[in-house]
């Protein structure tokens, strides 16, 4: 299994356009490299690519992306669909700029399926492509030969769904397991909480790649001035899940989802000394991970 991770930042990226906060500032004086908004590509053979969530960054992370360089015809492309982990803005706005696609096939909870209703009646206007239902812990395979598994592990929905006709889980984490060298990589990028069960993916995984949004509870309001807010964000920061990663030494245990405010994001802070020692990563845009 090959995945590419082709962006590690949280919403508005890194840096955000509207911010001065310290790591953005870093950015924008060349001192830190910019990071794009999260997501990946999965690949079991190599040949066939899966997004996992599309940010508004997508076309940029597509097109310096070697493996997902199109071809051999003129409108061939090895990206085969898209799964989704959620509903927020920042994983789905970039679903429009795939609209030239033929027969993609994405992959969603019900509840996210629901949520992007206007955005899948928009697309049928340009494609012809098959949505699915992405069903809680069963298994399923995609074009490559990986078996997909999504965890249901957070009730937070959109900021812009007021209401819904859906019942269910609006987050999950996905489970990626290539049956060919029995490698696994468990993917959740968005964390409220630790939820029972999580612990066992972890254990099991040979990578993980987890929500690290902020650092601490109160980073948020530290770097802005912002004194509400990030609690309703549904992020786990990481003072609370670096313990439970503490216990898992022989898995390889990445960050990503970072926000713009989060110390760690410069090498050269207090807080990122403390990942180094506790062994977990945070990794640059286009970072290859081979399972």
């Amino acid at each position: 299994m090959k995945t590419v991770v082709l962006g590690t930042a949280a919403g508005g990226g890194v840096p955000q356009w509207n911010c001065a906060c310290h790591p953005c500032a870093e950015v924008r004086a060349g001192r830190l490299s910019p990071r794009t908004q999260e997501g990946l590509a999965v690949s079991g053979n190599g040949v066939d690519w899966w997004l996992v969530n599309t940010s508004p960054d997508i076309r940029a992370q597509l097109v310096t992306t070697p493996v997902l360089a199109p071809g051999p015809g003129p409108r061939d492309t090895p990206v085969r669909g898209v799964l989704f982990t959620d509903s927020e803005l920042d994983h789905t706005l970039g679903l429009l700029t795939l609209r030239g696609a033929q027969n993609m096939r994405v992959y969603a909870p019900a509840t996210t399926l629901h949520a992007l209703a206007p955005t899948r009646e928009t697309l049928t206007a340009y494609s012809e492509w098959t949505w699915r239902q992405v069903e809680p812990e069963q298994t399923f395979t995609v074009t490559g030969g990986l078996e997909v598994t999504a965890f249901p592990i957070s009730g937070k929905r959109p900021r812009y769904v007021k209401q819904s006709c859906v019942d269910g889980h609006w987050v999950v984490a996905y489970r990626f397991f290539d049956p060919r060298t029995g490698g696994i990589l468990l993917y959740a990028p968005c964390l409220a909480a630790w939820p029972a069960g999580l612990d066992d993916l972890v254990a099991e995984a040979d990578v993980v790649l987890l929500d690290g949004t902020f650092y601490s509870p109160a980073e948020m309001g530290a770097a802005t001035g912002r004194t509400a807010g990030q609690a309703a964000m549904g992020h786990l920061p990481m003072t609370h899940t670096l313990p439970e990663l503490r216990r898992h030494p022989g898995v390889r245990r990445i960050y990503t989802h970072l926000n713009n405010t989060n110390p760690v994001l410069d090498p050269t802070s207090a807080e990122y000394a403390k990942l180094v020692e506790a062994g977990v990563e945070v990794v640059p845009d286009g970072t290859l991970i081979e399972v």
